[in-house]
């Protein structure tokens, strides 16, 4: 998996059909259930280990909180590498609802732009509902994406820190909302990447993604 200690653009990250081939394995082709392996989608979709603010692409994912105004976590990351400027932007926003997401321009970051959505608490409760509104952070973030021209979109883990969501679930509904969203014909985002950085998410996504 590539690591991105430098600004690194969408030709430094590997797909999952390049993955595949430099590791000399075949996609799986008689996998069952609703996501059968695709080799167009493994060709739009890739996978990297390391500090989604280095990468250099239309947009990257900001697991935010309902502020919108920085946090922990990739959060606080993010908006220290934007610099001063992504948070008055923000504060222009008046927040943002969980499941919802918003966008902005990246300033400082190599990212032209970064959509902010807010992922749930995970409720040990009410597991269903956490699900729903993990799976509206995915959907809403891809749709205000491409209804903004955006090419080539990241995402780091969503509630998978102090939110609490478990890390192999989140990758589920990660890899799911993304397989069906790209399945559409009216979407013309070119690159899905999924960016991990703990050595649990590492494992999750590999699990998950065909």
């Amino acid at each position: 998996m590539a690591s991105t200690a430098a600004a690194q653009s969408l030709a430094d990250i590997p797909t999952l059909a390049q993955l595949y081939r430099s590791a000399g394995r075949r996609q799986d082709s008689s996998s069952t259930g609703d996501f059968p392996p695709s080799a167009a989608i493994n060709a739009r979709v890739g996978l990297v280990r390391g500090d989604i603010t280095k990468l250099r692409l239309d947009a990257i994912v900001n697991a935010a909180n309902t502020s919108l105004l920085g946090g922990g976590g990739v959060d606080g990351a993010i908006h220290r590498a934007a610099g001063p400027g992504l948070l008055a932007e923000c504060r222009q926003l008046g927040g943002c609802p969980a499941g919802e997401a918003r966008i902005t321009r990246g300033h400082r970051l190599p990212a032209k732009h970064v959509v902010h959505t807010v992922g749930p608490i995970y409720d040990h409760a009410d597991p269903r509902r956490s699900e729903r509104l993990l799976r509206s952070c995915y959907e809403e973030s891809l749709k205000l994406a491409d209804s903004s021209g955006v090419k080539s979109l990241a995402f780091s883990g969503i509630s998978t820190g102090v939110y609490g969501y478990p890390s192999t679930d989140a990758a589920q509904v990660a890899c799911e909302t993304v397989r069906k969203y790209l399945d559409r014909d009216s979407s013309a985002l070119e690159r899905v990447v999924f960016v991990t950085f703990e050595e649990k998410e590492v494992a999750a996504y590999s699990e998950m993604l065909p």
